[in-house]
């Protein structure tokens, strides 16, 4: 057990199989060495074996919280969802935000672990310390957004509307690769096919009913000190700052204006670096592409109606629009959160496509479904690709999706979402698959089975490091080096200088996984920083950690992830790209970017050299100096080759 202050000291382990709910205490040693939510979340990840299937009863799936969730820290309103990826195999962690994570805490939680699967479609509902499963037979195959409201009319009671719900959608349901859990209104926790082994479980959704107890720190001055502190820091910011910064006006897509001027927008499945690249050079274009029409500043001005926002945060990231347009012949009225950066590329110009209403109706479909929003754009648009190739001729109507063709690609979400046809079962299997399945590997942007987001690695050699390592499949978050790379924090380095890029990318890496850890939003970073980090931890904890201390859990939870995926049998060889962005068979930057590729393998040696790894591997000398217990190691020391240790 552990005293720690932050912690209820209390995890439900659920077994669907059986029905039975037990509750058991944190390891203490646990606690402060993995933090809570994601490093926690993944020691249980860890603990039950590398071996097990993402798709069998084996696999856990853990909802975790951290130490600062559901208190008075900024941003402190996130939650991580941990398990085996069906999408990628690598262990994965998919945080959202909104309201779920603190009434978790508030409920009396640090977490819950399900495991077994269900004989019948049930949901959990979770109050005042204990958790019961519910028949959810009359759920099953209703969307997302219906599913919420019957639960929420179901279970108001003594908390009233004080409730947070999580669901899947007919994604998860039926199996898609990169299914994901849905949060509330429109918060995802959208990576790694989260939503797809909840489905597997037969576990439609989980009911929290709480008041508010936010955990009183254990030394409420040094908390306060890191508090006041980093509050100051949010207001100051050019990107935080309530009402003011580029983040609190515009979200995510504030983004948007900013990477297409810069070439570093992957455009057309990445074929260009831009918009205006693409209009110059596509000489085929049904028209041309405008980012403009779908950044945040158009959204702002156009169709902007709510700025709601999760816990204890004022910056309000999310932009909550309302759409009118039309879809084969029908008027669609669709209001949503939240026209995001990443989802707004995928699904537009990455696909050839500008259509801001249109993005927003297939936001919402997504969202309804419960599919990643990321995943299901780059989907479309290597199918977009293959399709000119030729490659999809005879699957599902043998007519493929043309680009740019919104209309198509409205109804596909759907499709794919209930594996109507063979084209849109395909397409559910997620890139990797059907690269396999119709020779496709040059058309992906993918790296371990998981798409990119919206950063071009031509463009932003850190960002290409940063898919190349990220423990679970290309990512963003993992390592968010475009903070330097375009906003100059914590200082401006130079985003086509690849030097340097492999330390900075590990140090991003480690930092976050701390904050993912407490759990509090990323976007703390682009004001606070490791000492703020520090005060709040300690006075939440009663621990006296240092600076250094703090960071090298980071890595310890890094590492221990990268253990795992080596247990799984992955090393340096899948710490790749794909091979449009680089020399050797890609495709050259355009405009800011022109005759740009991105020097992977220059900046994965230095990566290895400032992480003591071995090709991509974790020596076992750097897991015992890290203190992670080795269990049967890697097989690897340093200076010996290379080799998972299942071989």
């Amino acid at each position: 057990m552990t005293d720690l202050g932050g912690f209820q000291d209390h995890v439900a382990r659920v077994d669907l199989s059986s029905g039975d709910v037990n509750y058991e205490s944190i390891d203490d040693e646990d606690a402060k060495k993995y933090i809570g939510a994601r490093g926690l979340g993944v020691k249980y990840v860890f603990d039950n074996g590398p071996d097990v299937d993402p798709m069998s009863d084996e696999n856990l799936l853990a909802f975790m919280n951290g130490p600062l969730t559901g208190t008075q820290t900024v941003m402190s309103g996130r939650i991580a969802v941990c398990t085996k990826s069906p999408l990628t195999g690598t262990v994965t962690d998919s945080h959202h935000g909104g309201w779920s994570g603190a009434r978790l805490k508030w409920s009396g939680f640090d977490g819950m672990v399900f495991e077994g699967s269900s004989d019948e479609p049930v949901y959990a509902v979770v109050e005042d310390g204990e958790i019961e499963l519910e028949d959810a037979s009359d759920l099953w195959g209703k969307g997302v957004h219906e599913t919420r409201e019957i639960l929420e009319e179901k279970h108001e009671g003594a908390y009233g509307k004080n409730m947070s719900f999580m669901g899947i959608g007919q994604g998860g349901e039926n199996g898609v690769k990169y299914a994901c859990i849905m949060n509330e209104d429109d918060r995802a926790s959208g990576r790694g096919g989260t939503g797809c082994v909840m489905g597997n479980k037969n576990l439609k959704a989980i009911v929290i009913k709480s008041g508010t107890k936010m955990p009183k720190p254990a030394d409420q001055e040094t908390f306060m000190e890191g508090h006041q502190q980093a509050m100051q820091l949010i207001q100051e910011s050019d990107v935080t700052a309530p009402n003011e910064g580029g983040l609190s006006m515009y979200g995510t897509n504030v983004l948007m204006n900013l990477t297409e001027e810069m070439d570093g927008h992957p455009t057309k499945n990445g074929e260009y670096t831009s918009g205006v690249s693409y209009n110059e050079h596509e000489e085929d274009r049904p028209h041309d592409l405008d980012a403009e029409k779908i950044s945040g500043e158009n959204v702002r001005e156009n169709i902007l109606v709510d700025e709601p926002t999760c816990h204890s945060c004022p910056v309000a990231c999310k932009k909550e629009v309302e759409v009118q347009t039309m879809h084969k012949g029908e008027e669609m009225n669709v209001r949503m959160e939240s026209f995001e950066y990443e989802s707004a590329w995928a699904l537009g110009t990455n696909s050839a496509n500008d259509d801001r209403d249109k993005i927003a109706v297939m936001i919402d479909r997504c969202n309804d479904v419960g599919i990643d929003t990321i995943e299901v754009g780059n989907i479309m648009a290597m199918a977009m690709e293959l399709t000119e190739r030729g490659k999809l001729e005879g699957i599902g109507d043998g007519d493929g999706i043309d680009w740019g063709d919104e209309e198509e690609m409205i109804e596909m979400i759907t499709k794919v979402a209930n594996r109507e046809d063979d084209l849109a079962d395909l397409l559910a299997e997620g890139q990797e698959g059907v690269a396999d399945a119709v020779d496709g590997h040059d058309s992906k942007l993918s790296v371990k089975g998981q798409s990119i987001a919206a950063y071009d690695p031509r463009c932003m050699k850190g960002m290409g490091i940063a898919y190349a390592t990220s423990n679970r499949g290309a990512c963003h978050l993992r390592g968010y080096t475009p903070a330097a790379e375009i906003l100059g924090i914590p200082e401006k380095v130079d985003p086509y200088e690849y030097e340097g890029k492999g330390e900075l990318t590990a140090t991003f890496q480690d930092l976050h996984a701390i904050s993912d850890s407490f759990d509090i939003c990323k976007f703390n970073a682009f004001a606070e920083g490791i000492e703020e980090y520090v005060l709040q931890y300690n006075g939440m904890t009663g621990l006296d950690v240092s600076e250094d201390e703090l960071m090298e859990s980071g890595e310890r939870v890094y590492n221990l992830e990268r253990y795992y995926n080596n247990l799984v049998g992955f090393d340096g060889a899948d710490d790749s790209l794909p091979e449009r962005f680089l020399e050797e068979g890609g495709n050259p930057g355009q405009g800011a970017s022109e005759g740009e590729y991105c020097e992977l393998e220059e900046m994965k040696e230095e990566y290895y050299e400032h992480r003591g790894w071995v090709d991509g591997v974790v020596p076992d000398e750097k897991l015992d100096d890290l203190g992670i217990d080795v269990g049967p190691g890697t097989g690897v020391s340093t200076g010996d080759s290379p080799a998972p240790a299942d071989d």
